[in-house]
């Protein structure tokens, strides 16, 4: 395949996020990597953009590279976008994707801005890697990167991707009597089908249908409306403490030994009135006697949701954020908006495909941000939340970054460099150079040139072995 970086860094070739890019492209040496300095060299593709259109009209993928720059992209990069839709750059049905850096400090926002800038282009878009400045460095940052590519090798030989949304067509699919749902399916795997649906043959119920008749596993459909709930959550914390609800209508068991040990589950609601409806919010407060522990982390989940989602900005937040905090992967959300039925198919891909190969992917800010509001809170409130606690403890969730002293005082030693000009104007280009050293020295270590130097075809196959 042949993939044309779009790097929006305007550090060029020192940008961190370009680091990951090129493992990946000495991981893969199969596919071809071409890198567009669009950061860095906007004015002069401001002048003449004749060479990276054709760049990327020759393209098979376009991966765009950036650091997030206060809730989005670097504004050379908007520039850069901008000169692709002003330039008339044919890019329909392209496949897009990115790689961001930062500390995790509203890359969601960022990563939006390109998924919709891409979805305007007619591009054919899969979810990108969310990465922190120094993921690379570690093994499990290395893993991620890994996990992210070959699942977006797998989303193009699957054709797996989103689209924009089209008001044109409606859902009219067959109906849920006529689906067969679990006939043949492969065994081993206990996968959930949650609803509040009463009616047979709503769309709802044909795209649960749909959904059990294109799976390969089987599936078991837990109605929340056939629980008998006494209420919905009091607020009163018992559960803090015994991890049990004060209410005796054995919900808590009922969701620990029936729901949680589950190996994936798929939510399906109707919209109602820009939320899920009340049954389906009793069912998540009532989730609080496990407290704030994320007790399915791993667990892949889909949506199915009927009504207008696209239009639901508040909603899809909320369902994107719950999975990122939870640590679950979000495998897809499938509507009855537009083209229902492929999103119905691709939803079973990527689920089954989370199934199988155990994917997880690093958490952005929602994730992050998240757990570190949970973790303060927690620590503060340990002497009443101690099942909370002792699991926070348990899972080293308690990673404040006030004990780590030696980079505190590093900082200090940085600071006082960028304070006095002397020094800056000695140094160069130094401090580039010098952030990205433990890169140079990761790179050396698995044997293979840096970033900045070309590497042959058999050379990247080499070291890829």
């Amino acid at each position: 395949m042949k993939i044309v970086v779009v790097n929006g860094s305007p550090k060029g070739k020192y940008s961190i996020t370009l680091q990951t890019v090129h493992y990946l492209e000495i991981k893969y040496p199969d596919h071809e990597f071409s890198v567009i300095h669009a950061g860095q060299k906007i004015k002069t593709l401001e002048k003449d953009f004749s060479k990276a259109s054709d760049l990327l009209e020759s393209a098979d993928a376009i991966l765009f590279s950036y650091p997030v720059y206060t809730f989005l992209a670097p504004s050379q990069l908007h520039r850069f976008i901008e000169l692709m839709k002003e330039n008339g750059v044919n890019v329909k049905d392209k496949y897009a994707t990115q790689i961001s850096t930062s500390k995790h400090f509203y890359d969601i926002t960022a990563h939006k801005y390109i998924e919709e800038n891409s979805l305007d282009m007619g591009m054919k878009y899969i979810r990108g890697l969310s990465a922190d400045m120094e993921d690379l460095l570690e093994e499990k940052g290395r893993k991620d990167a890994e996990k992210f590519f070959e699942r977006f090798l797998w989303s193009v030989a699957e054709k797996v991707y989103t689209i924009a949304p089209s008001s044109e067509l409606t859902y009219d699919c067959v109906p849920a009597t006529l689906y067969e749902t679990n006939k043949g399916k492969n065994k081993g795997k206990d996968i959930i089908i949650l609803t509040d649906e009463t009616e047979k043959n709503s769309n709802l119920s044909r795209m649960i249908a749909r959904f059990q008749s294109v799976f390969g596993y089987e599936t078991r459909i837990v109605n929340i409306s056939e629980y008998p709930l006494a209420g919905g959550c009091l607020g009163c914390f018992r559960c803090a403490v015994s991890e049990k609800c004060v209410y005796k209508d054995g919900f808590d068991k009922f969701l620990r030994e029936n729901i949680q040990k589950a190996d994936a589950i798929v939510y399906a609601f109707r919209i109602s009135d820009h939320s899920m409806g009340s049954r389906f919010k009793m069912y998540d407060d009532r989730n609080f006697c496990n407290g704030h522990r994320t007790v399915t982390v791993g667990m892949p989940v889909g949506y199915l949701v009927s009504g207008n989602y696209s239009a639901e900005n508040n909603l899809r937040t909320v369902i994107e954020a719950r999975c990122e905090t939870g640590g679950n992967f979000l495998a897809g959300v499938a509507t009855d908006e537009y083209d229902t039925d492929k999103q119905i198919d691709d939803l079973a891909k990527s689920l089954t495909f989370a199934l199988e190969t155990k994917h997880t992917a690093p958490q952005n800010f929602w994730g992050v941000g998240g757990m570190k509001i949970f973790r303060d809170l927690i620590y503060q409130m340990r002497g009443m939340m101690r099942a909370d606690h002792k699991f926070y403890k348990k899972q080293g969730i308690y990673d404040f970054p006030q004990k780590k002293k030696g980079k505190t005082l590093m900082m200090y030693g940085v600071g006082m460099m960028l304070s006095n000009e002397k020094i800056l104007s000695k140094m160069g280009n130094k401090m580039n150079e010098g952030m990205l050293m433990p890169y140079e020295q990761l790179f050396k270590k698995i044997g293979a040139p840096s970033a900045h130097n070309e590497v042959s075809a058999k050379e990247k196959e080499k070291i890829a072995k």
